[in-house]
């Protein structure tokens, strides 16, 4: 019994420190493109302008997941789905750019599959440690 809870707390900080460094790093990264000169935007191709900034932005909510998940918090396997439901939708919106005839580098669908199955799956671990919690609390 000792071992299960000592795991648990250690899977829950490697978690954390994944979202925190996953969101922090999409920050930087997306900001460089957003924010920097003419350089930084050529660097990276025909990236999608709603793709770029949605991932900017979900790189706040990256940051706030891992505080929350690192905290114990509930509200961050709610916000982990939140955060896959919405990547989920913004990467069928990117399919239908593309389908449309839109302009797009193949390494955003890479990042856009990756992004959805992490937070999925982020959004699964934390959805098995809340029920393990609710069962150690009865």
């Amino acid at each position: 019994m000792k071992g299960k809870p000592v795991n648990r707390r250690l899977s829950q900080l490697v978690l954390a420190l994944f979202a925190l460094g996953f969101g922090l790093l999409t920050i930087i990264s997306g900001g460089h493109v957003l924010f920097g000169d003419e350089a930084a935007r050529r660097s990276v191709g025909h990236y999608v302008p709603f793709v770029l900034w949605f991932n900017f932005i979900a790189g706040f909510a990256y940051v706030s997941a891992g505080f929350g998940i690192l905290r114990s918090h509930p509200w961050a396997a709610k916000l982990a789905l939140g955060i896959a439901v919405t990547t989920f939708l913004v990467f069928v919106s990117l399919g239908i750019h593309i389908a449309m005839g839109g302009a797009f580098e193949v390494r955003t669908i890479v990042a856009m599959t990756f992004r959805t199955l992490t937070w999925c799956a982020i959004y699964i671990v934390l959805s098995r440690f809340l029920i393990q919690s609710r069962k150690l609390t009865q």
